[in-house]
C-alpha cells in the first residue's frame, strides 16, 4: 500500500471505530438484518462441509455467531478493522471463535478454511485491492470449501469479481427483509475443479 493509500486506510479506520463506540451499527442487530444472517447460516449448514473452519471477513461484533450453533463450526475466525468491533465481539465470549483486528486489504491467513464469508465488505475494499484480495481468500480455501457473499442492494461492480473461470456459482438469491426495505444479494461459491 503506498502512503496514500494507508493515509485513507487510517482515516476509515478511526471512522469505524468511531461509528461502532458511538453505537451506529447498532443497526445490524435489529430485525431487519435477521433475514440476511439467517440466509448465510443456512447456507453454511447446506453448502458447507460438516463441524466447518469459517472465516468472516468484515465480522463486525461478530452477530452472525448468534445465529449459529455451536455444532455448525469447528472455529470461527473474525476478522474486521475495527478495534471496537473486534472488542466487542470478544466479551460476548461466543465458543471456538478468535477475532483479530485487521484490514481485509493487509490480512493473510495463517491457515485454510472451508468457509470464507465476506459479510458486507467486499464493496468497502478499494477497487485496486478487489482482485488480489479475492484471489488470495481463494487461495487459502480448501478445495471443497464455498465463499460466501453477502451484499446490501445490487452491487454489479462487485460482483463482476466473482464471474470467474475458476469459481462456481453454487447459489444465489435476494433476500428482502420482512420490516423494511432492506435487501441484499447473497452468492455461495465454489472453488472450479480443474479438468
Amino acid at each position: 500500500m503506498n502512503t496514500i493509500d494507508r493515509f485513507h486506510s487510517w482515516r476509515r479506520k478511526l471512522r469505524w471505530d468511531k461509528q461502532y463506540k458511538s453505537g451506529r451499527w447498532d443497526l445490524l442487530k435489529d430485525e431487519s438484518e435477521s433475514v440476511r444472517y439467517l440466509t448465510i447460516s443456512e447456507h453454511i449448514r447446506t453448502y458447507g462441509i460438516s463441524n466447518p473452519d469459517i472465516l468472516a471477513l468484515g465480522c463486525g461484533e461478530a452477530i452472525l455467531l448468534d445465529y449459529l450453533l455451536p455444532e455448525d463450526y469447528n472455529l470461527f475466525y473474525g476478522v474486521d478493522f475495527s478495534a471496537i468491533s473486534i472488542e466487542k465481539a470478544i466479551k460476548k465470549q461466543h465458543f471456538k471463535a478468535q477475532f483479530e483486528t485487521n484490514d481485509v486489504q493487509l490480512f493473510e491467513p495463517k491457515q485454510k478454511f472451508d468457509i470464507i464469508i465476506f459479510n458486507e465488505i467486499f464493496y468497502y475494499i478499494m477497487d485496486s485491492k478487489k482482485k488480489p484480495v479475492l484471489e488470495l481468500m481463494k487461495s487459502y480455501l480448501n478445495p471443497n470449501g464455498i465463499i460466501i457473499v453477502s451484499m446490501f442492494r445490487e452491487r454489479p461492480e462487485c460482483w463482476d469479481f466473482f464471474q470467474r473461470k475458476d469459481l462456481h456459482a453454487v447459489d444465489f438469491k435476494t433476500v428482502e427483509s420482512e420490516v423494511s426495505d432492506k435487501y441484499w444479494k447473497i452468492g455461495v461459491f465454489s472453488k472450479k475443479l480443474q479438468d
